[in-house]
C-alpha cells in the first residue's frame, strides 16, 4: 500500500497545498490504492517539504519525482496516448503552473494579511502551544525569503497580479473548450492543473487572481468535472 504523507485537508479541498493535492489527484486518476497516515508532520519530511510517499519501503519526495516513480513502477495509464509534441506541451503547461503561477499564489496566501490568516489556520492550527505560535512565524519568514530569492517577491503587487493573470489567461486559452487539458482524455497534466486551479477558485480568499479566473468559466467547469470524476462529488 502506498502511503501518502501530506498536509491536512483544508478549505473544502483535499489539500491546501497544490503539490500535495497534485499527488493525491494522480493516485486517484491512475487507480492506485493509497492511504494518508494521520499526523503527517512536515518537520519529519525527508526534504523538509510535503508531500512524500512510502512505497514498499522506498521513500520518494517531491511531487514530480513521486509521479515519475509511480509511472516507472506501475505503468503510465494517463499519458500513453500522448505523442512527443503533446508531452512537450504538457510539460510546458505544468511548468507554467508550478514554476511561475505558484509564486504569485504564494504571495497572496503568505504575504498579504488576509491570505496569511487563512494559511496560518490551514497549516498550523493543529499544532499545540507554543509551537503554533513559533512555527508559523518562522515558516512565513522562510517563504518570504524564498519569494525574494525566486524574484516574485521583488515585484510590486500590481506586477505580481499581472504575472498571475497572464498565466491564468494562457491556461484558459490552452484548455479552451476541451474536456481536459490535453484533449478528450485526462492526462497527468490534469493532476497538476486541477490542484492549482481549485486552490485559486475554491478557497475562501478573494484575490485578483481568483476574480480573473472566474472570468473564464471553462476553468471552474473543468474543476467541477475533475472533482466529480475523481472525488465523486459535484
Amino acid at each position: 500500500m502506498i502511503r501518502l504523507y501530506q498536509f491536512r485537508p483544508a478549505f473544502g479541498l483535499p489539500n491546501a497545498s497544490p503539490f500535495c493535492m497534485k499527488v493525491e489527484n494522480y493516485l486517484r486518476m491512475a487507480g492506485l490504492a493509497f492511504e494518508c497516515p494521520h499526523g503527517a508532520d512536515v518537520r519529519r519530511a525527508p526534504k523538509g517539504k510535503m508531500p512524500y510517499i512510502e512505497d514498499e519501503g522506498m521513500v520518494v519526495s517531491d511531487s514530480s519525482f513521486i509521479i515519475d516513480h509511480l509511472k516507472r513502477k506501475y505503468g503510465d495509464p494517463l499519458d500513453l496516448h500522448l505523442g512527443a509534441s503533446d508531452r512537450a506541451a504538457a510539460l510546458a503547461v505544468q511548468r507554467l503552473f508550478e514554476e511561475n503561477l505558484y509564486w504569485a499564489v504564494l504571495h497572496f496566501r503568505w504575504i498579504e494579511e488576509a491570505g496569511w490568516a487563512l494559511t496560518r489556520a490551514a497549516f498550523f492550527d493543529w499544532m499545540r502551544a507554543p509551537l503554533n505560535w513559533i512555527v508559523p512565524v518562522i515558516a512565513r519568514r522562510i517563504v518570504t525569503k524564498e519569494l525574494h530569492g525566486h524574484g516574485m517577491g521583488r515585484h510590486t503587487r500590481e506586477e505580481i497580479v499581472a504575472i498571475g493573470i497572464k498565466d491564468l489567461t494562457a491556461a484558459a486559452d490552452f484548455l479552451g473548450d476541451k474536456p481536459y487539458f490535453m484533449g478528450a482524455r485526462p492526462s497527468s497534466l490534469d493532476a497538476t492543473a486541477y490542484a492549482f486551479l481549485a486552490n485559486i477558485l475554491w478557497i475562501p480568499l478573494e484575490t485578483p487572481l481568483k476574480s480573473w479566473a472566474l472570468k473564464s468559466p471553462q476553468l471552474e467547469a473543468y474543476c467541477r468535472r475533475m472533482k466529480t470524476r475523481y472525488y465523486g462529488t459535484n
